[in-house]
Order: C-alpha cells, then sequence, then structure tokens
C-alpha cells in the first residue's frame, strides 16, 4: 500500500520480529527460564504474595525507583528497611522528607525519593488513596513516574498487557535484531517500545517483562554475555551473524538489504567480527562529566559531654543533593590554589558566621574525589578547631552540632561520608 507523504516507512522486517511462530516460542522460552532460574528478590516476592493492589503497586513501585541508576545488590537491604518502615502508601504520606533523606543516604539521585513521598502525598489527599490503574494513568498522575516505571507497575501489579523498555531490554532487543543506530536516540526507542509490545506475552505481562530485563541483567550483559546460556539464542539474529560470519561480499541473510536503513549501523562503523554480540547495542559518544573543585570546613568542637562534635548545614531543597547535609563547604575556581584556597574559604566562614576565621587556624586535611553521573567533584578538606559555643543564624541555612555517631544516622551524602 502506498503511504501517505507524512508517515515513516515501517521498518524493515530483520529488524522486527513479525512471525507469531517465532513470537510464541521466544515467550516460552523466556518464561520457562524465568521460572527456573530467577533471583529471589524481596519486592517479587511481595508482588507475587499481596492480594491487595493497592499495596501490592506501591512494593513494585518503591522497588523501580530504587532500582533506577543502583544495583539490586545494594538496594536490597535499602527496599526491606523502607519497606520495614513505611510498609504501606499512607505511611510514607505522612513521613517527613528529613526522614526519608536518612534512609536514602548513600543510594544516590536523591531527588527519586523525595518525589516518591511527594506522589504518595498525592495518593492520599487527591486519589482517595488509591493508586492509578493503568500505565497511561500512573505516568500522567504521579511525579516522577515515566514511562518504564508506569509500564513496569501496570504489567507485574495490574497485570496490564503493556511493554516496557529499561537499558537491560534496549541491550537484549538491540542483539536479538541486530539494531545498531544510536540506542538512546528517539526514533530508535520508539521502536524499541512498539516492539517490546508485540513481545510481551498476554497472559504473563509482569513476568514477561521482568524475564526480559533478567536476562539482560545476568545472561545478556554488556561485556561478557553468556550466548550459551541464554534460553532465546535461536531467535538472536547477532549470535547468527557472529556464528555465520560474513566471508563473501554478497549480502547474507542477516544483512538488512535495505540502503541507509536507519536502524543498521551506520556506514562509518560497520559490524567488527571481533567484538561479536556485544556490536549491539551502539551508543552516541558520552559527554565528559564537568569538572568541580569544592572547599569542605570540617569544624570541630568539645561538645558538653566532652564528645567531639562538628557543625553539618543543610544544603538548599532544589538542585544537586537537594536538603541533605554537609560540612560547611564552598565551591572553587578552577585557578585558585594552595594559599588562596585557604584565604578565600577563612573569608567565607567569617562572612557566614562571624567568627574570626583566619586562613593560618585551618588545618589543610587531604583531598577527596567522588563521582557525580555528570560531575568529577575534588573535595579539598581542612578541618577547624573551635573552642566556646558557637550558633549560626537559621535564616542563612539550618545547621546543627552532630556527634560522630549522629553524623552517620543523618542524612548526609556518601561523599560527605568520605569527608
Amino acid at each position: 500500500a502506498a503511504l501517505s507523504a507524512g508517515t515513516p516507512a515501517p521498518p524493515p522486517t530483520p529488524h522486527v520480529f513479525s512471525d507469531p511462530a517465532e513470537i510464541g516460542a521466544l515467550r516460552r522460552n523466556l518464561l520457562a527460564w524465568y521460572d527456573r532460574c530467577k533471583r529471589d528478590l524481596p519486592w517479587r516476592t511481595l508482588a507475587a504474595t499481596e492480594p491487595d493492589a493497592d499495596r501490592r503497586a506501591y512494593a513494585v513501585w518503591v522497588s523501580e525507583i530504587m532500582l533506577q541508576q543502583t544495583q539490586v545488590a545494594t538496594v536490597i537491604d535499602y527496599y526491606n528497611r523502607w519497606m520495614q518502615k513505611w510498609p504501606t502508601l499512607q505511611a510514607l504520606a505522612q513521613a517527613s522528607l528529613e526522614e526519608v533523606n536518612e534512609l536514602w543516604a548513600g543510594l544516590g539521585y536523591y531527588s527519586r525519593g523525595k518525589r516518591l513521598q511527594e506522589a504518595a502525598k498525592k495518593v492520599m489527599s487527591e486519589l482517595a488513596g488509591r493508586m492509578p490503574r493503568t500505565a497511561e494513568d500512573l505516568q500522567k498522575l504521579l511525579p516522577g513516574v515515566g514511562r518504564y516505571t508506569a509500564g513496569a507497575i501496570a504489567s507485574i501489579s495490574y497485570g496490564q498487557v503493556t511493554g516496557v523498555v529499561d537499558g537491560n531490554v534496549i541491550r537484549v532487543l538491540c542483539r536479538l535484531r541486530c539494531i545498531g543506530a544510536d540506542s538512546s536516540s528517539p526514533a530508535v526507542i520508539d521502536q524499541l517500545w512498539d516492539m517490546a509490545s508485540v513481545l510481551v506475552d498476554r497472559s504473563r505481562p509482569g513476568d514477561f517483562n521482568q524475564a526480559l530485563m533478567e536476562l539482560g541483567a545476568t545472561v545478556c550483559v554488556p561485556k561478557a554475555p553468556l550466548c550459551g546460556e541464554c534460553p532465546v539464542k535461536q531467535h538472536c539474529r547477532a549470535r547468527r551473524r557472529k556464528l555465520f560470519g560474513k566471508p563473501t561480499p554478497v549480502p547474507d541473510v542477516e544483512d538488512c538489504g535495505v540502503g541507509g536503513c536507519p536502524l543498521c549501523p551506520p556506514a562509518m562503523e560497520p559490524w567488527d567480527s571481533s567484538l561479536g554480540v556485544t556490536n549491539f547495542p551502539r551508543k552516541a559518544a558520552k559527554k565528559q562529566p564537568r569538572v568541580a573543585r569544592t572547599a569542605a570546613c570540617v569544624m570541630e568542637r568539645r561538645g558538653c559531654r566532652g564528645a567531639l562534635e562538628y557543625l553539618i548545614v543543610q544544603r538548599p531543597s532544589s538542585g544537586l543533593l537537594a536538603g541533605l547535609w554537609e560540612f560547611p563547604s564552598l565551591p572553587l575556581d578552577q585557578d585558585l590554589q594552595g594559599e588562596k584556597e585557604r584565604e578565600v574559604l577563612a573569608d567565607h566562614l567569617r562572612a557566614w558566621t562571624g567568627w574570626p576565621v583566619v586562613a593560618g587556624g585551618l588545618r589543610f586535611v587531604g583531598e577527596v574525589v567522588h563521582i557525580f553521573s555528570h560531575i568529577h567533584q575534588t573535595y579539598v578538606v581542612y578541618s577547624l578547631t573551635l573552642d566556646g559555643d558557637v550558633t549560626l543564624d537559621p535564616a542563612l541555612s539550618p545547621s546543627r552540632w552532630v556527634t560522630e555517631e549522629e553524623f552517620h544516622a543523618s542524612a548526609v551524602s556518601t561523599a560527605m561520608k568520605k569527608v
């Protein structure tokens, strides 16, 4: 049929799943493998055993938000502590942001916890405590819930037949169908969502989606995939291409055969036979992280009981590490060095605290490097011992004196623990 001018051409068939028999076999093979090999994870147990749909959706939602950007092994402990403290949406909606930040400390990307709590309050106040029941509504009504999280909650908790695409799924699908275009581009992502919706098993959508993600997390891994153990290897075009190679210049069955195909590897970066299936997925070149230097001053005093105490201040309620506590800190210009740094920090502390801080009183302790996803941050650490009681003007920023033990129990970032 002739396409109207505005419609993009459908992707060439080597890059999609169009054979119903193959789709049926892939679903069966993947689910049988998942039933046999799936990892035993606390949120899976809850999703399988919790009869109440709202509680089930909440349990899945918390796990999905924690698992964004964070490894499963790290998340398990945090998840168990969270669900023990706030087993329901109602409980979370009544918590304070400070408590949420304290429990989240060390997980990174702190706005995730904040948005989770805001969304719980919204469900209680605007939705009568009832979670939205479809992926579309979850995404529309809950802050911090995007297309992927909405699809995961809806398929796992409510059995909605909807596909999901996360980093693991992108890798699996790009390999299964030799998709070599930049996998972060909107056009390719749209294709992958279409493909995920075609593939998702109609009777077990939640298990199928988890199985596809599990495959990417445990077998079809980025660097050294375990192709021999893969339950869907007979459906994988990248593997077939690796096995049967291309000894002759004649196009073979794995070649898409469509000139300028938007899903094939770009002509400048053709198939590299030494990489095999790890030719896929292709990503755009990563942006280099911004380099930053910050002076941090650990101020200490003897508390009334003789224990050492340290001054911590609260960060602004928006931006990086919003609302977390830290040692008094000052971003430094790149060209500042040595003594100059110390003088700038002393000026800042003097203006900020009203105490007669002199540069000579600041002891250089060392430097700590912490990599945020987009910032390569160096903290230049100084310490300053104070005698006598000092209080800060609360209008400037909330501050408090804490013992070492209290410091570790506060909502502080991993970077500050290193400091």
